[in-house]
């Protein structure tokens, strides 16, 4: 599984037990791979991080799907969150920003899909 990318701890746990291994010995099987660093949720993470800000996800929604793969710890402060929403902003509408609300809501509730937090969004709209 980990030739093809890095996956969290509980990915690894989860998939074993899909196939159905003893839960000893997924547990020993990850211990010994991450000793032989094998395994890292902090490579797993910043690998996570940077495909996700890649396809233009926002913040908000890369912290969710870590924490979903039993990843608490990491880092965001590394990019800049308001440039790639203005920038996703931009690539889908033009560079002129609306002066009708409901044109603004629309944007703005797609910006919001994509994990920006209200600060960024409003940021991705001036000027």
């Amino acid at each position: 599984m980990l030739v093809r990318r890095e996956h969290s701890q509980l990915e690894l746990k989860q998939k074993l037990s899909l196939k159905e291994f003893d839960t000893n010995d997924i547990v020993h099987a990850i211990e010994l791979l991450i000793e032989q660093n094998y395994q890292s949720d902090d490579r797993f993470a910043q690998d996570f991080i940077q495909m996700r800000f890649n396809q233009g996800k926002g913040p908000v929604k890369i912290a969710l799907e870590l924490k979903q793969r039993g990843i608490e710890h990491f880092d965001l402060s590394m990019f800049d969150w308001l440039d790639l929403a203005k920038t996703i902003r931009e690539d889908k509408y033009g560079l002129i920003v609306p002066k009708e609300y409901s044109k603004q809501a629309k944007q703005k509730r797609f910006l919001q899909s994509r994990g920006f937090d209200f600060d960024q969004i409003n940021q991705a709209f001036a000027k």
